[in-house]
């Protein structure tokens, strides 16, 4: 698992991860995704590349929208692949973080 930060347009935080988010990659990118959750108020969890979901790499995407709607901000989820979706929407995390499909429309969900 690949964690990468970007600051983008309208104060907008991007962070792309690549790879599977099963154990091993959650346990890898925890300590670096939760210090940008806590920090910034507008995270954009780019999913296009996570090729796999599971359990505790549900916990850990979940566990930092908590703590970012902690500091008064939000977090969406960009383009994850069909099977993470399916994933994400047969666990209702999309209830708790928004997945959208189109970047044009990123600062319209954050109200900026």
């Amino acid at each position: 698992m690949k964690l990468d930060v970007a600051a983008i347009e309208h104060g907008i935080t991007k962070v792309s991860l690549s790879g599977r988010l099963d154990i091993e990659g959650a346990l890898k990118i925890d300590d670096e995704f939760t210090k940008v959750a806590e920090e910034k108020r507008r995270v954009l969890l780019d999913l296009s590349e996570v090729t796999f979901i599971a359990s505790l790499g549900v916990y850990t995407l979940v566990k930092g929208a908590k703590l970012t709607v902690k500091n008064g901000g939000k977090m969406i989820l960009l383009n994850p692949q069909p099977n993470v979706e399916k994933v994400l929407r047969t666990t209702r995390v999309d209830t708790v973080m928004p997945i959208i499909h189109d970047l044009t429309s990123v600062a319209a969900v954050f109200g900026v």
